[in-house]
């Protein structure tokens, strides 16, 4: 029978408007109590997915769950994008080796401890051998090393922690454990598709060099190519080159048009989705993550949106006419609106005022015409279509919540020991030590301050007897006391710098630093059930005597595991937060504007 070649239209039925709409309310709603409560609205999200879909009522059709999934995966898309919007690029340099090392520790003993507790023998999961469990084990290592990026910057600014040092190591932390587990999800699938055919080198390593060099190609694309093109751009649509037979042909009003087009959020929103578009396309093609790709998407249009344009900098051509005029208002700009033209300006004048403040742009886009359908419609969607493929009813039985939570508390002491790297362990130098070191740098010094007085005085006697002979008056004798001794008030710095050289910053009074570090590191959120749903689903879990219509017991340990992590990683962070706030509100009347309890790391 033929497919017909249109689709007629049929009125949705009451109880199909109820069920939609409801779901639909109740994903927002939970999402919102679940994060105002415990920080971790996506958990409820996930139950309810489960609950109205295939494992749970079965009140949504399997069409609607298809496009349910359909669009909850641009709604990833779009979380990951905005992650790479949110990314600083300045902390992250400052701060990257630090950060480097959290982030590898982050991933390397998650995967480390799984590998111990899977592959090493069989007998947790009740098999003979764990020979055969080395795939499964580096698929949930793999799906328990990523910290979500939203969550930690919700966090972070829940807690006001963004503005600290700590908050800088994390947030870069947090974002490369998220770029290594997006280029885990494409090494997961290429496995998966391997299926039982043998694994070859090519599996694992062509997602890791496609993405290695995607991480690398496009940043050099953007040094090299997109950095010269904006002062192109800005020299084309610029208003600098106006002159004044250009004005009186009315080119000018013409330029000005286009200029305010070129840096209205309109057009912003059509090159932005472009890129992100054609970035996407070319990594699945490439053989990469499309969520890296969107990731690296946003880090590209946040970079292109700090880069200053300078056209006051450049030369003005001979006849244009200054601009004095004040720039757009915020409200004006945010509203769409043009400043009124009736002050008998030129052309010229109107086209420079017509330029709006680029700085923000990309997250003003990213408001304007995402941010309500993500939050609202796309996101739930995903999170929902992840409770979609978790068996409920097979998680409650005995033998798999047990062993859900003792995996649970190995990858919890997997991410908690990344705290370790801001604990300065007790090596309190002795009093024998410390006077050794002070007396070897005030030597030193002694030595520097001498041959500096040395330079001096030998300048200055050099200077004396190029002098003329009438000089050598007594008054010139003081000034030349005078010349000799003045550099002693510069010795004394130096004398005075083995104290200050051995002035360390204040050290955390306790290990918050550390805790709050290893808490908000604590695998969660989107890409963890990402990568667990697409492991069961591609049959990496899966053991030779499962039965395939089933869930797999691998697949029901990881989900009880993201499942605890996601809510018990942002419940300690934040009971860690409060108690350091009230610490230092304590403190203040006696120690005159409180006590710095993160020391280096904190306010």
């Amino acid at each position: 029978m033929a497919e017909p070649s249109y689709l007629s239209y049929h009125e949705p039925s009451l109880v199909e408007l109820l069920i939609s709409s409801t779901f639909l309310l109740a994903l927002n709603t939970i999402n919102s109590v679940l994060d105002r409560t415990l920080a971790c609205g996506l958990v409820g999200q996930v139950l309810l997915g489960t609950a109205w879909g295939q494992p749970g009522a079965r009140w949504i059709s399997l069409d609607f769950q298809r496009v349910v999934t359909t669009l909850g995966y641009i709604g990833l898309i779009l979380v990951v994008y905005a992650g790479g919007l949110e990314t600083d690029l300045t902390a992250l340099r400052k701060n990257l080796f630090l950060s480097i090392a959290v982030a590898i520790t982050g991933v390397v003993v998650p995967i480390g401890l799984s590998f111990a507790i899977f592959a090493s023998s069989g007998s947790f999961l009740g098999t003979a051998s764990g020979g055969a469990l080395l795939l499964p084990a580096f698929a949930a290592g793999a799906a328990l090393c990523s910290t979500s990026l939203g969550t930690t910057f919700s966090v972070l600014q829940a807690s006001g922690l963004s503005r600290t040092r700590l908050g800088a190591v994390l947030a870069s932390a947090a974002l490369l454990d998220d770029v290594v587990g997006l280029v885990m999800v494409r090494i997961i699938t290429s496995l998966g598709q391997a299926g039982n055919s043998g694994i070859q080198p090519e599996t694992i390593v062509r997602p890791v060099l496609v993405s290695v060099a995607f991480a690398v190609i496009v940043p050099l694309v953007c040094r090299y190519a997109l950095k010269p093109a904006r002062g192109v751009v800005d020299r084309v649509v610029g208003s600098q080159g106006i002159n004044d037979k250009e004005e009186k042909q009315g080119d000018a009003s013409k330029r000005a048009r286009v200029r305010a087009w070129a840096y209205s959020p309109e057009a912003a929103f059509i090159f932005q989705t472009a890129f992100l578009i054609l970035l996407v396309v070319a990594a699945d093609y490439a053989g990469t993550s499309v969520l890296l790709a969107a990731y690296l998407a946003g880090a590209v249009v946040s970079w292109w949106d700090g880069q200053k344009s300078e056209p006051e900098q450049q030369p003005h051509v001979v006849g244009s006419r200054p601009t004095e005029t004040p720039s757009p208002t915020g409200q004006q700009m945010l509203e769409g609106r043009e400043p009124d033209r009736n002050n008998g300006e030129t052309p010229a004048d109107i086209a420079s005022r017509d330029t709006p403040t680029v700085e923000h742009m990309a997250a003003r886009v990213f408001d304007r015409y995402y941010a309500q359908a993500l939050n609202r419609v796309l996101k739930p969607f995903f999170f929902a279509s992840i409770g979609f493929s978790i068996p409920i009813s097979k998680l409650f039985t005995g033998q798999i919540v047990w062993r859900g939570i003792i995996y649970t508390i190995l990858m919890l002491i997997g991410k908690l020991v990344c705290g370790l790297w801001l604990v300065r362990l007790p090596m309190s130098v002795s009093d024998t030590s410390h006077s050794m070191i002070t007396l070897v740098l005030s030597k030193y010094n002694l030595i520097v301050s001498k041959i500096r007085r040395w330079g001096f005085a030998s300048g200055a006697k050099s200077k004396a007897i190029q002098e003329p002979q009438t000089n050598n008056s007594p008054s010139a004798g003081a000034a030349k006391v005078q010349v000799a001794s003045s550099p002693q008030p510069n010795d004394v710095t130096p004398s005075s710098s083995p104290n200050s050289a051995l002035v360390t910053p204040p050290k955390p009074i306790s290990l918050y630093p550390a805790a709050v570090m290893g808490c908000a590191m604590v695998a969660r959120g989107e890409i963890g059930f990402l990568i667990s749903s697409m492991a069961e689903s591609q049959g990496v879990f899966r053991q030779a005597d499962e039965d395939p219509s089933e869930a797999s017991e691998f697949f029901l340990i990881v989900t009880w595991a993201i499942f605890l992590c996601t809510i018990i990683g942002p419940v300690c962070t934040g009971l860690l937060v409060s108690r350091i706030k009230k610490l230092e509100k304590a403190s203040g009347p006696s120690r005159g504007g409180g006590r710095n309890v993160l020391g280096v790391w904190g306010f």
